[in-house]
């Protein structure tokens, strides 16, 4: 039966890259809420016009509305062998919904937590460095240049660091995630269907133990 793989995981834990890497090798469309409701803001559609007004006032596009999304566009022919969702379901609510939308498409659901310690998570992003010439990315714990905070390409040219990516923020952001994220991840636990990776390898790593779960998922 085909698979909607549910990608999960906090901030800089990596599940973008997974569900690129699922999407390329799998074949699976890579549906993200936040690149629908960005098409919304353009789309003239009648379920556009009901979701504007929310997303104008800066409130948040109630469930029923956000499902009708999610259905429209994994109804297209690429979601019918099964896709990969990130940023939905947010909300048990919305995995219930969820549910319904898979048994009606005839899919199986199965979701995965990509788990990386919260401290890493935090050296991850404030570490972050990127050069404004070339674009390279550094991590002062992880991947650091060879001169402290100085492109190894443009020695002339000292790195800068995002101005979110600081230590109060990125600390509030994990806290956000966990408060927001603890009962979605109690859902699919008490379903089964929650698999926990260990985000702290190399992407191929994780990866392969991604691909297993999913292809041996009944």
């Amino acid at each position: 039966m085909s698979k909607i793989i549910v990608m999960m995981g906090a901030p800089g834990a990596g599940k973008g890259t997974q569900a690129r890497l699922l999407q390329e090798r799998l074949g699976l469309p890579q549906i993200s809420t936040g690149d629908m409701f960005r098409a919304i803001k353009r789309a003239q559609t009648p379920l556009a016009e009901e979701i504007r007004p929310f997303m104008e006032a800066g409130g948040l596009v109630p469930d029923e509305l956000t499902i009708r999304v999610v259905e429209e566009r994994t109804a297209q022919p690429d979601g019918k062998g099964g896709y990969i969702l990130d940023g939905f379901p947010r909300t048990t609510t919305q995995a219930e919904m969820l549910e319904r939308l898979a048994a009606a498409q005839g899919h199986t659901i199965i979701a995965i937590l990509v788990d990386v310690p919260f401290d890493i998570l935090e050296k991850r992003t404030t570490g972050r460095r990127d050069c404004p010439i070339c674009g390279e990315i550094y991590n002062i714990y992880f991947r650091p240049p060879k001169v402290d905070e100085v492109c190894d390409l443009h020695p002339e040219t000292r790195l800068r660091r995002r101005a979110d990516d600081n230590p109060e923020t990125v600390a509030r952001r994990l806290e956000t995630y966990e408060r927001e994220t603890k009962p979605l991840l109690d859902y699919y636990a008490h379903t089964g269907r929650l698999h926990h990776v260990d985000g702290t390898r190399t992407p191929e790593a994780i990866y392969a133990e991604i691909e297993k779960a999913v292809t041996s998922a009944k």
